[in-house]
């Protein structure tokens, strides 16, 4: 091993209701209406070294951006909150960086025998789990610190539903006993995920450009905007 690599291990994986990239919350804590696990593996032993973690209300998940297709390096990237303008990548989280670490704050709801549920997570199914630290709040929490470029950058978005969108949300709800379900998926299109060169043709009528979708769960919702800030859910398909 040269001074300029590392090994390192996995300690668990995500089982997430996010199938896909697409739709994922931009940053963890932005959609906290649905929960996922952190499932670790049986040779680190879950029983006795998840103890005492459920004396924290949050925790850091370090993982690895296995998605992440991308093998070229750029010093500058285009976060989708800055329109196309460009910026550091060591300024923002991008997931294409050097190494394709992510760092997440969660919030614990459970602690198992050899798994934790968790909610506001940004993780895809499947991610690979380096660590996991517990957020201590009497030294990591700084009020005071300086938000940089990220601040007010985010719209106020107002989703809508259509009639038959509405109808199947009701009764998605009602087969997954899940009442936040609804509301993750306005905290999801509240984000807007779509890709920059999508944005600017609200008003077009090529579905092509502006109509899109994001799978959650075993759902694909189908949903477009009609401005930068209104927004509606066309359909959610099965």
């Amino acid at each position: 091993m040269s001074e300029n690599t590392t090994q390192m291990k996995i300690v668990g994986h995500i089982k997430s209701c996010y199938p896909e990239k697409f739709g994922i919350p931009r940053q963890s804590g932005i959609v906290n209406s649905v929960q996922s696990e952190l499932i670790i593996l049986p040779e680190w032993q879950p029983e006795q070294a998840l103890q005492g973690l459920n004396g924290y209300s949050h925790m850091w998940i370090v993982f690895v951006f296995h998605k992440n297709t991308s093998t070229r390096y750029h010093a500058k990237v285009h976060p989708p909150r800055l329109g196309g303008d460009s910026m550091g990548v060591f300024a923002t989280r991008s997931p294409h960086r050097p190494n394709p670490i992510g760092l997440s704050l969660v919030e614990i709801k459970e602690v198992l025998a050899d798994r934790i549920i968790f909610a506001g997570g940004d993780l895809v199914e499947g991610t690979p789990v380096l660590d996991i630290k517990p957020y201590l709040p009497q030294f990591e929490s700084k009020p005071q610190a300086a938000g940089g470029w990220s601040i007010n950058t985010d719209k106020d978005i107002r989703v809508e539903f259509s009639e038959i969108a509405e109808q199947k949300m009701t009764d998605w709800v009602q087969r997954k006993n899940d009442v936040q379900l609804k509301q993750a998926v306005i905290e999801i299109i509240q984000q807007d995920p779509r890709p920059i060169a999508y944005k600017g043709y609200e008003e077009g009528e090529s579905p092509y450009r502006n109509e899109h979708a994001f799978r959650l769960y075993e759902a694909d919702v189908h949903f477009k905007f009609l401005s930068e800030i209104h927004a509606v859910v066309i359909d959610i398909i099965f």
